[in-house]
């Protein structure tokens, strides 16, 4: 089952990168009006480049995440099998 799902996961995780890229892109764009800074530029505060981290990265898995989660659909469509657990487990 995991062999058949990985196509299905890879192309979604391209396409979360693409789209996160370009959502953290706008995003930043609106809150600073200017690139995000990164940890290669050396004349940055550490709480810009902090927040800009936390920011992309809630992005990334907020995008990752629901992109996974269609694949996860359109694998059960198309083989009418789901890849993965059915409901969390309870602690």
């Amino acid at each position: 089952m995991k062999l058949l799902f990985l196509p299905f996961s890879i192309t979604a995780g391209l396409v979360a990168g693409f789209l996160s890229k370009k959502l953290f892109d706008g995003v930043w764009g609106l809150v600073a009006g200017e690139e995000a800074p990164g940890s290669e530029h050396r004349d940055i505060s550490l709480f810009r480049l902090a927040f800009a981290l936390i920011l992309e990265g809630a992005i990334f898995r907020v995008v990752r995440g629901m992109t996974d989660h269609a694949a996860r659909r359109a694998f059960h469509s198309v083989t009418g099998r789901w890849p993965g657990e059915v409901t969390p487990e309870s602690s």
